[in-house]
């Protein structure tokens, strides 16, 4: 209980600082404070009082802040310069596209990257070991950006094997409801669906193939190195003098302990995967939050970039937050030694 009421402060916290930031970018930002805030040009002197009064920008930076803290809470968070949509609509659209490419990334990147570094840790100082340390290391070396550009090449233009672009054909309309495409061409109607899944993921591959390696390279480098450390312990030794078979001791004694140091750093991926998410959306036009954060700047909406950038950082601190939390719950021991080590 102690440990969820620290960690429920530290997101109230956190969240408050990045409300507070999101807040002072209104002045920040140059134009008109009114447009910055709302999107919206005022058609006349009267209309313009009447949004003023309305968001109470004639009155102290601490009223306006509380009314803007309501506002977000009541899911008014403005309108697009460019589009002229409501912004809550909008990032519903974009966000769920980047959160999907970064899920199935870390998908791809948990069942490879487990089982090579638990081998690799298990076969430690062979040539074995050498040999997927080595290809790890070439994997966490690549820039993101550059290796969807060479998947591009390979795999677009010179085989045909991917399309080059966008989320799914043309030739399908899915309607928009989960903002995940795979769900969303599972609830809709009148379609093929098998075709349609089959072609949503082949969109799928490069883009989530591109930002897997590096974090499938950084998660076997981790596990191999917990894995080493804990054949070191007393209790594999003693497990083995009792006779234990290799499968017994992996499977009772190596996984587990192996695999808790782990868990932490995963929170950390969620950074990565998610800003490696941003640039590739880029590249292959993928709808994501990153993709429609570009565009906002080529055109200057500042409103979308101001709650955008709100919306993607109070994603990845809850995510972030949420993991680290599950990690000391499952955990306590580790909470107990980080405390009495400060």
């Amino acid at each position: 209980m102690r440990i969820l009421l620290r960690f429920s402060i530290l997101f109230i916290l956190t969240l408050l600082v990045l409300v507070v930031l999101s807040f002072a970018l209104i002045y920040l930002f140059p134009g008109d404070v009114l447009n910055n805030l709302t999107g919206i040009s005022a058609q006349s002197e009267a209309h313009r009082d009447m949004l003023v009064e309305k968001h109470r920008l004639d009155e102290a930076y601490f009223f306006q802040f509380t009314h803007y803290v309501s506002e977000l809470f009541s899911g008014n968070w403005g309108q697009s310069f460019v589009s002229g949509l409501p912004l809550k609509e909008e990032i519903g659209r974009a966000l769920p596209a980047t959160i999907e490419l970064a899920f199935y990334a870390m998908f791809i990147a948990v069942v490879i990257g487990i089982p090579v570094g638990c081998y690799a840790g298990l076969k430690s100082y062979t040539p074995v070991d050498y040999s997927i340390n080595s290809l790890s290391m070439v994997g966490y070396s690549f820039p993101v950006f550059w290796l969807a550009l060479l998947f591009i090449l390979m795999f677009s233009l010179e085989l045909n094997i991917a399309p080059l672009s966008g989320r799914i054909s043309l030739l399908f309309d899915i309607p928009h409801r989960t903002g995940f495409i795979l769900i969303d061409i599972l609830l809709a109607k009148d379609i093929d669906t098998s075709l349609a899944m089959r072609d949503a993921f082949r969109h799928l591959l490069l883009p989530t193939l591109a930002i897997s390696v590096i974090s499938t390279a950084s998660m076997i480098r981790m596990v191999r190195r917990s894995v080493i450390d804990v054949l070191n312990r007393p209790y594999i030794t003693a497990a083995r003098s009792r006779g234990l078979s290799r499968w017994q001791i992996f499977s009772r004694h190596i996984l587990r302990n192996a695999l808790l140091p782990v868990l932490p750093l995963m929170a950390i991926q969620i950074t990565t995967l998610i800003t490696n998410a941003m640039i590739v959306e880029t590249l292959f036009s993928w709808p994501g939050i990153g993709n429609w954060l570009i565009q906002a700047i080529y055109q200057r909406d500042f409103p979308a970039l101001r709650v955008g950038m709100l919306a993607v950082a109070s994603l990845v601190i809850t995510l972030t937050i949420t993991i680290d939390l599950f990690n000391r719950l499952i955990d306590p021991s580790r909470d107990k030694y980080e405390r009495g080590t400060i």
